[in-house]
């Protein structure tokens, strides 16, 4: 991968849209727990306030993070619809005959089973492939193969 910002696809965006969401939410309730500190209190207060302070700055971190990432995949735009890349959705055939509409993402960005990240086996195999290539991959259970059906959200191709 390069320094350069990644798309990001549609599920991954809703996702960490949805988590940025419930951070924000989770932040503010955590927020009004915290107590003025010119109170005086014992050491289990003290301790108690630490770690929501602590828990507020890691709150803080993943929200800056999440908005930074969604801020970068605007500037990268789009998805690449003519081969697999990072943000792109893609269809692949199996050789059972099955069809599976795939989320290519940079990381484990989303609790989605539609998502491969782009450093998983088969999102490696399929990044840089057009539509009608053959990819090869392994798996726990060997070596296993598909082929790219499609990029884009299907109806888009």
């Amino acid at each position: 991968m390069t320094d350069d910002p990644e798309p990001i696809g549609a599920e991954a965006r809703r996702a960490l849209e949805q988590e940025l969401a419930d951070l924000r939410d989770e932040r503010r309730l955590v927020a009004g727990t915290l107590r003025d500190t010119t109170e005086v209190g014992d050491e289990a207060d003290q301790a108690d306030e630490l770690r929501r302070a602590d828990q507020l700055d890691r709150l803080d971190r993943r929200i800056g993070d999440i908005t930074d990432r969604l801020r970068q995949a605007e500037r990268a735009g789009p998805a690449r619809t003519d081969l697999v890349a990072v943000g792109s959705t893609v269809t692949v055939r199996f050789p059972d005959g099955s069809q599976e509409t795939l989320e290519v993402g940079e990381g484990a960005e989303a609790l989605d089973q539609r998502l491969v990240t782009a450093d998983s086996p088969l999102g490696h195999a399929l990044l840089g492939h057009r539509p009608g290539d053959f990819v090869r991959y392994d798996t726990p259970d060997g070596p296993a193969t598909a082929v790219v059906v499609s990029i884009g959200a299907p109806g888009q191709e």
